[in-house]
């Protein structure tokens, strides 16, 4: 009995030590000088499934799948992405592929699909993985859940 009386003390104490303290939620961490378009609106705020957090409408998703013009584009590489903060709405990729934003397109080896995206710079070696939105990860058929590899270009 008396090793248990201890034992529940000792668990009782451990929300006092620091490393068991709430820390601060952080997520991925833009360059305060570079910003993601301001967006029309974002998800709900008791948004739970894909297409809750998917707000762009049909238009923009046209508008993001049409073909690249022919000539004018340039390969950047190709990039392993992951999902990134599915309430930034909108079609962009946060890369080490670029230095300044710049409008690109992705495209998925995978499914063939590709989608018209803001590239953003992050920090990084060139080799260094990227994020994508939500919305242009469903349009390219990346399973959310996968780190698909992704050839960018820029221009077009």
């Amino acid at each position: 009995m008396g090793i248990l009386i201890l034992g529940g003390l000792s668990l009782a104490a451990c929300g006092k030590l620091p490393i068991f303290k709430e820390r601060p939620e952080t997520g991925p961490q833009t360059p305060a000088a570079v910003t993601r378009p301001e967006p029309v609106s974002g998800p709900p705020a008791g948004a739970r499934t894909v297409e809750q957090f998917d707000t762009t409408t049909a238009d923009e998703r046209k508008k993001a799948a049409a073909a690249p013009k022919p000539a004018g584009e340039k390969a950047l590489g190709d990039t392993v992405a992951s999902l990134g903060d599915p309430a930034a709405p909108g079609f962009w990729l946060e890369t080490p592929l670029v230095s300044a934003p710049a409008k690109g397109r992705v495209l998925n080896p995978a499914t063939g699909k590709s989608a018209q995206v803001d590239l953003i710079p992050i920090d990084g070696p060139k080799t260094a993985g990227s994020r994508i939105s939500l919305a242009a990860m469903r349009l390219i058929e990346a399973p959310l859940t996968d780190l698909p590899t992704l050839k960018v270009f820029t221009g077009g």
